[in-house]
């Protein structure tokens, strides 16, 4: 069977992603594995499928490289909405249904063929865990955000990896954020789960960062970069450590598009 297929990226969390509005395409964990793999197959990080809804324009579904389904993927949601707006699904602004419930989601002004700036609403965090070294929290999926220095030289693979095969996050386990205080900016890096690598960005992984950030710096509206490149964080803080209206920002761009068997 051939399908057709689009790879987009946002800030080099790269993706696939398939139209089955129609429901007539069904994955196993082995073909998604083999597409995202990077040597034989198109090499992603995740893929995504576009379905029918409801209750919203559309459905998102993530699926790991690990070829299991997964938790809310932001830079995902980012990239998925950007192809509903050039397939013509949606407007530029739109609401779209995930796996952590809906998201507002709207194409930036900036926006040339190809590449646009996508913001996305993220759900509500209104429990953080706030450790010595570490805080854990759930911006759709879980985090785990600690602040280092020289965050530029950690081994992010190995460290990360301890965490997340850590007695204390089994068995769901969770990501792994370090973080960076720069002058106006934070600096993440992140091992994501499912991914079972450092990733050149995470969106929740990003959102996670700068609501922590909060408890140090007190700035609602934060610049984050990652090896990818730079996001921005938008939030209202509520008494009780609730975080609101949080919203996430940056770039996404159609890499190609084509064919693959399945």
């Amino acid at each position: 069977m051939k399908i057709k297929f689009w790879k987009y990226q946002a800030n080099g969390n790269d993706f696939v992603i398939v139209d089955d509005r129609n429901g007539e395409i069904k994955f196993t964990g082995e073909q998604i594995q083999r597409i995202c793999n990077r040597n034989f197959g198109i090499g992603a990080d995740g893929l995504m499928t576009i379905n029918s809804s409801d209750v919203a324009e559309f459905e998102m579904e993530y699926y790991n490289s690990d070829g299991k389904i997964s938790s809310m993927c932001g830079n995902g949601g980012r990239c998925i909405a950007m192809f509903a707006y050039m397939q013509g699904v949606t407007g530029k602004s739109m609401i779209f249904k995930a796996y952590d419930g809906l998201h507002e989601a709207v194409i930036e002004e900036k926006c040339d063929d190809g590449l646009c700036d996508v913001s996305i609403s993220m759900a509500d965090v209104v429990e953080i865990e706030k450790n010595e070294s570490y805080y854990f929290l759930d911006t759709g999926s879980p985090h785990y955000v600690e602040f280092v220095e020289h965050v530029a030289e950690l081994d992010v693979v190995g460290e990360g990896r301890k965490t997340r095969y850590s007695e204390k996050f089994m068995p769901e386990g969770t990501n792994v954020n370090f973080v960076e205080m720069r002058d106006d900016k934070i600096f993440v890096r992140t091992y994501e789960r499912g991914v079972e690598d450092e990733t050149l960005s995470c969106g929740t992984g990003v959102t996670a960062s700068a609501i922590s950030s909060y408890f140090i710096t007190g700035k609602t509206s934060q610049i984050v970069h990652t090896t990818g490149g730079e996001f921005i964080v938008n939030f209202e803080y509520e008494d009780g450590d609730r975080f609101v209206k949080i919203w996430l920002r940056g770039p996404a761009e159609l890499v190609f598009e084509g064919t693959i068997e399945i």
